[in-house]
């Protein structure tokens, strides 16, 4: 490929693209979305980093434009890096969690916000089942 301010050979990468998600707690439960655009399905509120931005500020951000919550104690949890995760292309997301108070409201990509205990979880898109997986057994160790 060529650069276009100097037309010399630049490599081309392709590389997974950053997103975050983020396991919010309020009390037992914890906050879900209902996406309104595809891949369709409830899913932990999250998306992609921007450009210049640290990946906790994009977990922050995400989780108020998703959700209208202010998400305190923020610590990170995994990262998930299976190249199918994303059925639309190759990502990785670093998960993070936090705690919060109030009602979820949706909002940006969320057509709906809940709340949700362990024992009863709707259908999770990505690999966001696993992640709760993942997520519930370290809350028991």
């Amino acid at each position: 490929m060529k650069c276009p301010n100097c037309n010399c050979e630049v490599e081309v990468h392709r590389n997974p693209l950053p997103t975050v998600d983020i396991i919010i707690e309020i009390g037992e439960r914890i906050v879900l979305i209902e996406r309104k655009n595809p891949p369709f399905g409830w899913a932990l509120p999250g998306g992609f980093v921007d450009y210049g931005e640290s990946f906790e500020t994009a977990a922050l951000r995400e989780a108020e434009e998703e959700t209208g919550l202010q998400v305190a104690d923020l610590r990170q949890f995994h990262t998930y890096s299976e190249p199918g995760r994303d059925p639309r292309r190759h990502t990785s997301s670093t998960v993070f969690i936090g705690k919060s108070e109030g009602t979820p409201q949706a909002g940006d990509d969320a057509a709906r916000a809940e709340l949700f205990s362990e024992g009863n979880l709707p259908p999770l898109v990505f690999d966001h089942a696993q992640i709760l997986a993942d997520y519930y057994t370290a809350q028991k160790a």
